[in-house]
C-alpha cells in the first residue's frame, strides 16, 4: 500500500492502482490547492481545508480495493457545537488498515476506538486549536496502538496555520529512536515495515 502526503491533512491512499484521496484542501497558508486526477476521495467534514474537490478530476473504471468504515466523532470537546460533526475512515486492503482521524477534537471513547485498535497505520492530527492537542495526540496513539504512525494537520516551516503548533511537541512524547524523519513525502506500507512514528517531508 501506497500513502503520499500532499500536506496539511490531505494524503492519497494507493492499493491495486486505485488511488483515494482524503481531505482535499484549499487556502492552507504555503500549501498549493489540491488539483490531483485520483479514483475517489473521502472527506472528514465539510471545512474548506479538508473537502475543496472543485480542482479534482476522478477517474472512472476501477474496482475500488478499498473496504471502508466510519467512525462518527466531534471537531472539537463541546459534542460538535463550536466546530461540528468529523468523520473518522478507516480503510482497509491488502490485508493492511489505515485510519485517517480527520479533525478530531476530543477524546475517542472506548466504543469509537475499538474497531480502529491495532490498526497498522495511523494518520493523527497533532497541531491542536483547531483538534487535539499533542498531548492528547499522544494519549491517543497509545489508547488505539498503531503500528505506524503519521502526524498531520500541523504547521511547519513556511506552511500551515498560524494558530496550531509543530509537530515537535507530539513528537518529544516518543524515545528518539522511534521517530523517523523522512526525506520524502510518501511512504510504502507492507507487512513488514517496521513500527514508527513516520514524519513525511513537506511535499516540493
Amino acid at each position: 500500500m501506497h500513502i503520499s502526503w500532499l500536506g496539511h491533512a490531505c494524503f492519497v491512499v494507493e492499493s491495486a492502482g486505485y488511488q483515494l484521496l482524503l481531505d482535499p484542501y484549499s487556502e492552507v497558508p504555503g500549501c498549493r490547492n489540491v488539483a490531483v486526477t485520483v479514483d475517489g476521495v473521502l472527506c472528514s467534514h465539510d471545512h474548506f481545508d479538508h473537502a475543496y474537490c472543485q480542482e479534482l478530476t476522478l477517474r472512472q473504471g476501477k474496482e475500488n480495493p478499498f473496504c471502508v468504515s466510519v467512525v462518527d466523532t466531534f471537531h472539537d470537546d463541546q459534542q460538535g457545537s463550536l466546530r461540528g460533526t468529523n468523520k473518522i475512515h478507516k480503510l482497509t486492503a491488502e490485508g493492511l488498515s489505515v485510519v485517517h482521524l480527520g479533525d478530531l477534537g476530543h477524546p475517542l471513547s472506548d466504543a469509537q476506538a475499538e474497531s480502529l485498535r491495532g490498526c497498522d497505520v495511523l494518520m493523527i492530527p497533532v497541531g491542536g486549536f483547531f483538534t487535539i492537542d499533542a498531548a492528547l495526540a499522544a494519549e491517543t496513539v497509545a489508547q488505539l496502538q498503531p503500528r505506524i504512525v503519521i502526524p498531520m494537520h500541523y504547521r511547519g516551516e513556511g506552511f500551515g496555520f498560524d494558530p496550531i503548533d509543530t509537530v515537535e511537541p507530539f513528537l518529544a512524547r516518543f524515545a528518539p529512536e522511534q521517530v523517523q524523519r523522512l526525506e520524502s513525502s510518501e511512504l510504502e506500507v507492507t507487512a513488514e515495515t517496521p513500527a514508527q512514528v513516520a514524519v513525511l517531508a513537506f511535499p516540493a
